[in-house]
């Protein structure tokens, strides 16, 4: 039994339920900008170009630091790792919510996904500790805890979409502060204690690896201004290669390194990694863009445009809980992955085809729920197989890299295709035409990296014929590096 586990808690099922609001939270904040995006830009003053690091600097700080988060919650107990988070959270909404100038904003928002670095990998390692010992409450935990991802994606369009209708576009922010009061007042009474463990940090590792995947989305959200070939573009690129290849170096001569490079060696692994990878370099520019489309081009407001992809998040939900676990049942995974990011490919070259004078239910609705019901079948296959291709001590890790890869993949293809957005006319604010053939060429782009992506899981992936268990139940309490993808 590993040490992170503990006898049964009599409140275990409230501290689930603070674990899965947890999960709820952390997702939410990746979504719940979308409709906001608009008014922001407006009233801060963020160019069109610009306006996608109110994503990324979330994004970038979490996905960055989820294996530092991890490592830190090891060392120092999830307990007390979920408690900061929570705090550093709070204190990053605040800042985004008072905001009154881009830098400021930014800060905000990068501090919030500091926080989130903490709170997901310490509020898996809670869940083990509650229900490691137990598997058939660990099936169930894991399920509700699985089930928060897709709902605070869908609340975060919607609520969105409804705060920013009927309040303020800060008020997006401030909804995080009171459940951060909440989860500080109650998690010590909640959640269960874990001793501290003696080890180092490889504080070197987080920061080249951050900087460096800061670095290299920077570089390509600046081409619309610099160009290319530009020696800002290719000196501030190559820094981030740079920092990106030192991370690995160190990582290579490391005793406790954030990453063992040995990992990387097992099969299926990679390819599972680069398949969430090109999904997500797909999916965000797609779920961001179209947010935009709907709004300034179609002319829907913030509530209106929320409420329109409802749709498309229901699917992912309905897909994802009840369908894909029959479907790899079925069919296995592999075939799953390819055929979803093919389908994923297929829903945004539709949408690349939305008029100018478009309508929601010709132009939007129905190559938006193609899209989802394709990320939605390629999503649970590529994570399982991720996760259940490391050995059984190596899960937790296995599941912290797969996360990370998502959120590495969120950043960069968000930034390429805005600069690709940029080059074909979105910049002319006002002039529908000009918008369209921008995001239209948005949408080809991320239609090609899920095409890729597609191709590189039908030639990577191979394995047994028993599909993988997305929800594999064990006695073996994972490394606390696992987190949570969008």
């Amino acid at each position: 039994m590993s040490e992170l586990q503990a006898p049964p808690n009599p409140r275990r099922w409230a501290a689930l339920a603070l674990i899965a609001l947890a999960q709820f939270m952390v997702i939410m904040d990746t979504s719940i900008i979308g409709v906001a995006l608009p008014e922001m830009r407006t009233d801060l003053g963020f160019s069109q170009g610009n306006l996608s690091w109110v994503f990324n600097a979330y994004v970038v700080a979490f996905g960055g630091l989820l294996l530092l988060g991890g490592r830190l919650s090891d060392l120092f107990g999830a307990k007390r790792l979920f408690s900061v988070g929570w705090a550093i959270l709070g204190g990053g909404s605040l800042v985004a919510g008072l905001a009154g100038e881009v830098w400021v904003e930014l800060l905000g928002r990068a501090t919030q996904g500091v926080g989130a670095a903490l709170i997901a990998p310490s509020a898996l390692t809670l869940l083990m500790m509650l229900f490691g010992d137990n598997p058939k409450e660990l099936t169930k935990a894991f399920a509700l805890y699985g089930a928060a991802a897709p709902a605070g994606g869908t609340a975060g369009v919607f609520l969105g979409g409804l705060i920013t209708e009927y309040a303020s576009w800060p008020w997006v922010f401030y909804v995080n502060i009171p459940v951060a009061v909440l989860a500080l007042v109650v998690t010590p009474s909640l959640m269960p204690a874990a001793p501290a463990r003696r080890g180092s940090i490889d504080i070197l590792g987080a920061t080249t690896v951050t900087a460096g995947l800061a670095a290299s989305v920077y570089a390509v959200v600046r081409t619309p201004e610099t160009g290319w070939g530009s020696a800002e573009t290719l000196l501030v690129l190559a820094a981030g290669v740079a920092l990106i290849a030192l991370f690995l170096l160190l990582q290579s001569k490391r005793a406790e390194p954030l990453m063992p490079l040995r990992i990387l060696r097992t099969p299926n692994l990679a390819g599972a990694n680069l398949a969430q990878l090109l999904m997500a370099g797909a999916w965000i520019p797609m779920w961001f863009f179209l947010n935009l489309y709907l709004q300034e081009v179609l002319g829907l407001g913030a509530f209106a445009s929320g409420s329109a992809l409802l749709p498309m998040t229901v699917a992912i939900m309905v897909m994802m809980i009840v369908l894909a676990p029959r479907l790899i049942a079925r069919f296995g995974p592999n075939p799953l992955v390819v055929s979803g990011l093919a389908a994923l490919a297929a829903g945004m070259v539709w949408l690349s085809f939305a008029r100018p004078d478009g309508n929601y239910w010709v132009d939007v609705l129905p190559a938006s729920l193609l899209a989802a019901i394709g990320m939605a079948l390629a999503f649970i296959p590529s994570l399982g197989t991720a996760i259940s291709s490391a050995r059984p001590e190596e899960g937790g890790l296995a599941s912290g890299i797969v996360n990370t890869s998502y959120q590495i993949g969120s950043a960069l293809g968000l930034a390429a295709m805005t600069a690709l957005a940029a080059a074909h006319g979105a910049q002319e604010i006002g002039d529908p035409s000009a918008l369209t053939d921008g995001f239209g060429a948005a949408f080809l782009g991320a239609a090609g990296i899920a095409a890729a992506g597609a191709v590189i899981a039908a030639l990577t992936l191979r394995g047994p014929a028993a599909p993988v268990d997305t929800a594999p139940v064990t006695d073996t309490a994972p490394d606390p590096r696992a987190a949570t993808t969008h």
